[in-house]
């Protein structure tokens, strides 16, 4: 069985980051990052889902711990696998692309004094004037708008006051524009949006429809709202996104991300350390008997921790262990020893655990049987 199987309690949970994850001063609240590894330690499948471009995606990705899993930037222009042994940390799955031209025409028409930005993949954007500092994610060149049009693009963004009233006639050039505020226009290809791209991802995860959960706070997320089996808006969102959603949770400020996070994950001791709390989920939350896996890097610490598990006579990996990168064997015998899981050990000497080498889905390593195994 391929090691992407999976179990039937296995969830995707799409996150917004603006207003979700990070606050407007770019803060994460306090217990986020904790809580999404114990997430993923149960299993589940944590996919970011951003109108940031990727350039703006990547640091907050690596501020959370999420650099491996997948990713929708752009507002769905953009799907990637994150993945931090690509050159660039990423590899871009699927790019939504479209002719630019007709709609940059249409809006300079409405509205000469319209700024353009044409995103540029991974480095930034190109544009027909400065924007504002923090307008726009990652680097800025000017260029001519001649240049802005030549070129098939995955998100154009329209900057000019009041511009949202020109969405309906923005919309009749066959494109997707999503008002980001009175003053900002962000254009993608048509029928683009989180919903869209996240069930792609869907797909390939082999989740069920009915096992996702989707949590947002802004008129870009009511796709993915709606698209969710379980869908959370944020306290501060709008009314319109609060209604659309089966649930609404505290504010970013009142870190409301967080109690949605817990419901997915059984109860924890807090008095365990962070590796010991994540491989006492995996275990309570996998269907069958679990091995922890381990492989190492290029030296002693170790690359990747994973939890695998028994199911109608397989092993399928169950869940990412993520405290388990960057420590050794003895620190994961010691933090499952800690919390209360069991391990085979010899008969001698220091009764060392027994692990076992085994090889497979990349370099050889080694796992640990847990619960007598």
């Amino acid at each position: 069985m391929s090691p992407a199987a999976t179990t039937s309690t296995r969830e995707l949970v799409a996150l917004d980051i603006d207003g979700t994850l990070v606050d407007s001063e770019a803060r994460v609240p306090a217990g986020t990052v904790e809580a999404l590894d114990l997430v993923r330690a149960a299993g589940h499948e944590v996919v970011l889902a951003t109108g940031r471009s990727l350039a703006g995606l990547l640091p907050i990705a690596t501020r959370l711990g999420l650099t491996h899993g997948w990713a929708v930037c752009s507002n769905g222009a953009l799907t990637l696998r994150l993945d931090r042994a690509a050159p660039s940390g990423y590899v871009v799955v699927e790019a939504r692309t479209f002719d630019p031209a007709p709609v940059i025409r249409r809006a300079l028409d409405l509205g000469p004094a319209v700024r353009v930005a044409v995103e540029e993949v991974g480095w930034g954007w190109r544009t027909s004037g400065t924007f504002e500092s923090g307008d726009l994610n990652g680097e800025q060149k000017s260029v001519l708008l001649a240049d802005l049009m030549a070129e098939p693009a995955t998100r154009v963004a329209l900057a000019a006051p009041g511009i949202r009233r020109y969405t309906d006639a923005l919309r009749a050039c066959g494109v997707t524009v999503a008002p980001q505020g009175p003053d900002w226009l962000d254009v993608t290809a048509p029928g683009v949006n989180k919903a869209v791209a996240l069930d792609v991802v869907r797909g390939h995860l082999r989740i069920l429809a009915e096992r996702t959960v989707a949590v947002g706070d802004g008129v870009n997320d009511l796709d993915m709202l709606a698209w969710a089996g379980r869908s959370v808006a944020m306290g501060q969102a709008p009314a319109i996104v609060r209604s659309a959603a089966n649930e609404t949770t505290d504010s970013i400020d009142q870190a409301g991300l967080l109690p949605v996070l817990t419901s997915l994950i059984p109860a924890v001791d807090h008095t365990l350390s962070r590796l010991a709390a994540q491989i006492a989920t995996a275990e309570r939350t996998a269907p069958g008997p679990v091995v922890l896996r381990v492989w190492h890097g290029s030296g002693p610490d170790l690359a990747r921790c994973e939890a695998w598990t028994l199911q109608d006579g397989h092993w399928i990996r169950h869940a990412l262990i993520p405290s388990g990168v960057g420590v050794t064997m003895r620190a994961i015998e010691t933090a499952a020893l800690d919390a209360g899981m069991p391990y085979p050990r010899g008969d001698e000497g220091r009764r060392r655990a027994q692990w076992r080498s085994v090889t497979g889905d990349g370099p050889a390593g080694f796992e640990l049987p847990l619960s007598g195994l």
